[in-house]
């Protein structure tokens, strides 16, 4: 299992994913460009110690992305047909997120074996992106026995 995050705009955002990723013992795929320096000081207050624990690799765009990676591609969307509670994960899927404002383009989209939503509220659009990844991850590797004891 991993987590990916497509043109990341929010530091704070990717410290607290990196922060989770660390605690459950999952790599990050960081795909750029991302909306801020990588050293930013709002990264590692929100990773705290737990980022520099964290497995990352950064590509430098989707085609570096998308040409290495193994396994499949499950898209975390607005527009999944999926609820989270009826998607079955397999342990090798890629949690792949999209940017903050935008998600991911159309062709990224298509890509993804699996379009899967959180549901919510009506009324309600979607949820801050390291909420999302917290409540996706939990949910598949619970599914795929890959829980931490």
């Amino acid at each position: 299992m991993r987590i990916a995050l497509y043109q990341p705009e929010i530091a704070g955002n990717v410290g607290a994913v990196l922060r989770l990723a660390a605690c459950y013992g999952v790599p990050v795929d960081i795909i750029e460009p991302c909306g801020f320096a990588f050293s930013d000081k709002r990264l590692a207050r929100a990773g705290m110690d737990y980022a520099a624990a964290a497995e990352i690799t950064r590509h430098s765009d989707w085609a570096a992305f998308d040409s290495a990676r193994t396994g499949r591609l499950a898209l975390l969307t607005t527009r999944g047909a999926m609820p989270l509670h009826q998607a079955a994960f397999a342990p090798d899927d890629i949690l792949l997120m999209g940017s903050e404002s935008a998600g991911v383009p159309d062709d990224v989209h298509d890509r993804a074996e699996l379009r899967v939503r959180i549901p919510l509220r009506a009324g309600f659009r979607s949820l801050n992106l390291g909420m999302s990844a917290g409540i996706a991850l939990t949910e598949a590797l619970r599914q795929t026995g890959g829980m931490p004891e």
